[in-house]
């Protein structure tokens, strides 16, 4: 008997039915077209995009134009690639337009649909993004829909790593730009570095498509992208931090947890601590848990750690003047690799070993606040709806079924559950073994790259070879099986390390025979057809034909094997004995024959690795191999269930099938799926607090580039820092014998660089404190118009740009690196009952507000000192100062590599400098018996007193 929402169901059909039936009326009409445009001539169907832009400068809407632009852009595709969009693709570019989700299996031609509403919204001229998951990706997509978009008159660009910044505006600028995740978010934060509007490459963020929407918005995102660079050498605070520590006692001012490797200071200890670093002038005020001392608690902290949780010789050793980490797994030493965090940092300390400089944040945003700035956003891939919910809170993105263009014939198989993890792995081999002697293709699904190797290696151990894909006839021996009917004892691996090479692997994984062992994320992008992908046998194998009669007959013979293969595959099903059904078999079909090893977390990723087979209607078949040892299975009590399958006599290397075990494990997997989303909600509110005070700064910075003059910002602060002098050293309605006069005159010497007689004037009768702000502004004014008299209005507002924007870009990544600090010990704020992340946006609003205070004054007191050495001529618009040193990095949410590590680094480093030129305009007049004149010095500079030591080691010391 049906329940209501079942009969509902059947009678008017799912929301999302209704959803894809709104859609029909506009295919009928974009049909209805098809005669008419294919009587065009080319030049006649290229001319309909001048006329589409000119109806949207009178007015026309997009959504006026959807109807004749799609038909246009299926019209080019049968003509540029010889391919006709099917209706259900139609559909699938309406919603990728109205900015949502498009959920569309592997092998309907996602990649073809985008190109519809990718024309439709390029014709507005501002660009449109097409995001992928990798370069090669990028430029296959770039290359092969390019062709429609050129046919039809728009231009194309690509964006992979390496180009210059030359190189990335052009493509910018083009009506499509087909880029990754990773680059669009790296060129987003290195815009927001740049001094001069005109180095900026990107353009804006009117429209995006995110390929495998899950795989980016979900997975990748994660992890932040990071633009790091050297932080100023703190040795000596490390070294000065790291004395008390050692006077410390063990229970009485710390507590350690060797089992959670944590340490932490007792409330006795706290005061001790205070009371050291108060007496070395370490502390602002009295409290060590202020604001303004964060980042001395972070330092605290991790020398804390140094010294009660790492052993010398255990868990670290002391090699050559260096801290070498010791593997704890393996015990091999470990060159090259640092801990982060300053730790590292602490430990030389604590060994008086060189002190090596960490890495600071200079930029960093996440996947989630990058794609939330686009005007509209929208996603294709196979697999959303698990995550459908997470779409809708974090991006709005509504997700959309749509339905196959035909049915689907793959048969999903109820899992398979030993009781050990050797047994599961005896019967994959069985599995493949069995499948490969029919010549079915098997395609392997791991969770890792560990896992890839461990099947790889029981298959070798059964006497099957790896394919070398160095060898540029490997695949010909699987061909040659192929055609002999004979088993070719061939397996190829995929990692996700290699995506060109392993798209061609993919390509061919519908081979007859063929075995292929891939972890989750590799290959997508890529059909599997069965039989063999005829696109990529014809680049590979008519490469160095040269005769074009030979050409056009290799390409008939590989067509003509590839259909062989097809009915060969087809063909290889297989007879399985029903179990307890005496003897009964059923037939399970041939086509691509999925084997998953172990069930992942997210049912997202399974369903991805199923959705590789049944493409287009091809028959198919999954199933999945488990075992109570499996990660999963561990979640909902392993030992019981062990136990109970004992007690039913399930005896070694036989299994227990049934479908009540895959509703558990979908249960388990949601559990796992929700608690993973609070986890990502949670971070992205803490990043949602940096990320208001990153588009406040990047958008100021934007303004005064985009200035002529800043005078009059300049001038405010510069006002602004007086008021805030006066009101600090003048109490209201306070008498002038009250008024902390000497403190005004030193805070103007060194705020505002100029000797006033402050205690002449406050001995006069009846003077007020708005006069004397009055009269300190009217000097302050005075000497700035003298400026501008001597070096030319010109070069005055050349040098007020440069100071405001560098000194704007190093105090924000000062207050980066302090926030950071802040994030890492707010949490404790929890066991005073307190919310963490109120506390974290109340600390990090009023450290932002103290970081435009010390910008105000840092402004105010370079331009009082500034002064030109060599008088020239500003360049064309402003060039600004040098971008510091940079490296990128982007942490993989699966293997914990950094995906830009040591080998890009360089790379990337000569891709951001752009032609940001040094701002060699200007120094002061330093007077080396008046530090209030040094400016800031770096601490390894010698020092301006004229000492011969560095500033660090002489009036820059930390330690008296």
């Amino acid at each position: 008997m049906l329940g209501l929402g079942a009969l509902a169901k059947k009678l008017f059909g799912s929301s999302n039915d209704r959803k894809v039936k709104a859609y029909r009326p506009r295919v009928e009409a974009i049909n209805g077209l098809e005669n008419e445009l294919a009587a065009l001539s080319d030049d006649a169907l290229r001319a309909r995009t001048v006329q589409f832009r000119e109806d949207l400068k009178n007015g026309a809407e997009l959504d006026d134009l959807l109807v004749p632009a799609f038909a246009t852009v299926r019209e080019a595709a049968k003509r540029a690639l010889g391919q006709r969009h099917y209706d259900v693709q139609m559909i699938g570019g309406m919603v990728l337009h109205e900015g949502k989700i498009s959920e569309m299996r592997t092998g309907e031609g996602k990649t073809l649909v985008a190109t519809l509403p990718v024309y439709l919204n390029a014709l507005a001229g501002k660009g449109v993004h097409v995001v992928t998951v990798n370069d090669y990706l990028a430029k296959r997509d770039a290359e092969w829909m390019g062709q429609i978009y050129n046919f039809l008159g728009l231009t194309v660009g690509v964006i992979v790593h390496g180009l210059s910044d030359e190189e990335r505006a052009a493509a910018y600028a083009c009506d499509v730009t087909y880029a990754t995740n990773n680059e669009l978010g790296f060129d987003y934060l290195r815009d927001n570095m740049k001094y001069d509007v005109a180095q900026m490459v990107q353009r804006g963020h009117p429209y995006a498509i995110v390929d495998e929407v899950d795989s980016i918005l979900v997975d990748e995102a994660r992890t932040p992208l990071i633009i790091s660079g050297p932080l100023d050498d703190r040795s000596d605070l490390y070294t000065a931090i790291d004395v008390f520590i050692p006077q410390l006692k063990a229970k009485e001012d710390y507590e350690i947890d060797e089992k959670q490797r944590t340490a932490s200071f007792t409330e006795a200890g706290m005061e001790r601590l205070e009371q050291m670093l108060g007496a070395a002038g370490l502390l602002k005020g009295e409290n060590l848990y202020d604001v303004e001392n964060v980042t001395v608690v972070h330092h605290v902290n991790q020398a804390l750690r140094a010294h009660s949780l790492f052993q010398r010789d255990k868990d670290y050793i002391v090699r050559n003047d260096e801290v070498v980490i010791i593997d704890e797994f393996t015990g091999r030493m470990m060159p090259g690799r640092r801990y982060s965090e300053g730790l590292h940092q602490a430990l030389e300390a604590k060994e008086r070993v060189r002190i090596q400089p960490e890495n600071q944040t200079l930029a960093s945003i996440t996947f989630q606040n990058y794609f939330r700035m686009y005007g509209k956003l929208a996603g294709m891939t196979g697999t959303a709806l698990t995550e459908a919910d997470e779409f809708m809170d974090i991006y709005g993105l509504e997700v959309v079924e749509i339905p196959t263009n035909l049915p689907v014939q793959r048969v999903d198989e109820d899992d398979e559950v030993y009781r050990t993890a050797d047994e599961k792995y005896r019967a994959v081999l069985t599995e493949i073994d069995r499948a490969h002697k029919r010549l079915q293709p098997v395609l392997v699904g791991t969770a890792s790259i560990e896992k890839s190797e461990l099947v790889a290696e029981m298959l070798k151990q059964e006497g099957y070879r790896q394919i070398d894909f160095a060898d540029p006839k490997a695949l010909e021996k699987l061909y040659e099986a192929a055609r002999t009917g004979k088993p070719s004892k061939l397996f190829a691996v995929l990692n996700a390390r290699f995506h060109e090479q392993e798209a061609y692997i993919v390509a061919e994984a519908g081979v007859p025979g063929a075995i292929t062992i891939a972890t989750n994320m590799a290959g997508r992008g890529t059909d599997i057809k069965l039989g063999g992908n005829v696109e990529m046998r014809v680049a590979q194998e008519i490469a160095g034909i040269e005769d074009e009669a030979a050409k056009v007959a290799r390409i008939a013979e590989i067509k003509a094997e590839v259909e062989r293969f097809r009915d060969i595959v087809l063909n290889a099903t297989d007879e399985v004995e029903v179990e307890g059904g005496k003897g009964k078999t059923v037939t399970r079909p041939g086509g691509l024959y999925i084997i998953g090893t172990e069930r992942h977390e997210s049912r997202r990723i399974d369903n991805q690795l199923r959705g590789r087979s049944g493409r287009q209607g091809d028959p198919g078949r999954s199933k999945f191999f488990l075992s109570l040892q499996d990660d999963l299975m561990r979640i909902f009590g392993t030992d019981r269930m062990d136990g109970m399958l004992q007690k039913l006599g399930l005896k070694e290397g036989e299994a227990i099938i049934h479908p009540w075990i895959n509703k558990a494990l979908e249960k388990a997997q949601q559990k796992v799926e929700a608690r993973n989303f609070d986890i990502r909600k949670n971070l992205l509110k803490f990043d949602n607090v940096m990320n208001d005070q990153r588009r406040v700064v990047f958008d100021q910075r934007v303004e005064l580039m985009t200035g002529d003059n800043v005078r009059e910002t300049v001038g405010g602060m510069r006002h602004d820092v007086i008021a805030d002098l006066v009101r600090k050293h003048i109490p209201e309605n306070a008498y002038p014998e009250q008024w902390d006069v000497e403190g005004l005159k030193a805070d103007v010497r060194e705020h505002v660089a100029l000797d006033l007689p402050v205690d002449e004037w406050a001995k006069e009768e009846g003077i007020a404190d708005e006069e004397v702000q009055e009269r300190i502004t009217k000097a302050a004014d005075t000497v700035m118009d003298d400026k501008v008299a001597r070096f030319g209005d010109e070069m005055m507002a050349y040098i007020e740009k440069a100071v405001l924007l560098q000194t704007l870009d190093h105090l924000w990544r000062e207050h980066l690196v302090t926030l950071d600090h802040l994030r890492q010990v707010i949490g404790f704020r929890g066991y005073a009952q307190r919310d963490p992340l109120n506390e974290y946006k109340t600390e990090a609003f009023t450290l932002f507000e103290a970081m435009l205070t010390n910008l105000r004054q840092a402004v105010t007191g370079q331009m009082m000192r500034v002064e030109v050495v060599q008088q020239q001529e500003p360049p064309p618009g402003f060039t600004g100062g040098e971008l510091p040193p940079m490296q990128a990095h982007h942490i993989d949410p699966l293997t914990g590599r950094d995906e830009f590590a040591a080998a890009d680094a360089g790379a990337f480093a000569a891709g951001l400098s752009g032609s940001a030129t040094p701002a060699s305009f200007a120094a002061q007049a330093v007077d080396p018996k008046d530090p209030a004149t040094w400016g800031n010095v770096s601490r390894n500079a010698p020092c301006p007193c004229g000492s011969g030591k560095k500033f660090k080691h002489c009036h820059g010391s930390l330690v008296a």
